[in-house]
């Protein structure tokens, strides 16, 4: 616990980093970067997807849109936060010398998709008024 709300403190004072091991080659920094970016354009379609599913089913059964806009909202939610969160972890191991640290979020977040787009694919074979 003590080293999660470490790690929440340097997502605001990332400056604080510099504070753990060596600076690593700056394109490893960036490529770390990068891929932050990339998990937030993630979040932001999951987000997306959640209002476009909400807004644009409105014949859809209330449960069936709120259940699957819900599930694509959280997912948005929790990729953005694990996206800052793997962020400082792997600039944590670059500058430490140790190996880059590996999650079980993306086979998550990808099951959470898998499961939201066979709902729509059944949604879509048994019609819209369920």
């Amino acid at each position: 616990m003590i080293a999660f709300v470490r790690n929440v403190r340097l997502w605001f004072a990332p400056e604080r980093i510099r504070d753990e091991g060596a600076t690593p080659d700056y394109r490893f920094s960036l490529a770390n970067e990068r891929t932050f970016l990339a998990w937030l354009r993630t979040s932001l379609a999951l987000i997306g997807g959640g209002f476009a599913v909400d807004q644009f089913l409105p014949d859809l059964n209330r449960g069936w849109r709120i259940g699957l806009a819900l599930a694509l909202l959280a997912a948005g939610v929790l990729c953005s936060l694990r996206a800052v969160n793997h962020w400082l972890r792997c600039e944590r191991a670059m500058r430490r010398g140790e190996d880059l640290p590996v999650s079980r979020f993306p086979a998550l977040l990808s099951v959470v998709v898998a499961v939201v787009a066979l709902a729509m694919v059944v949604i879509v074979l048994v019609g819209w008024e369920g």
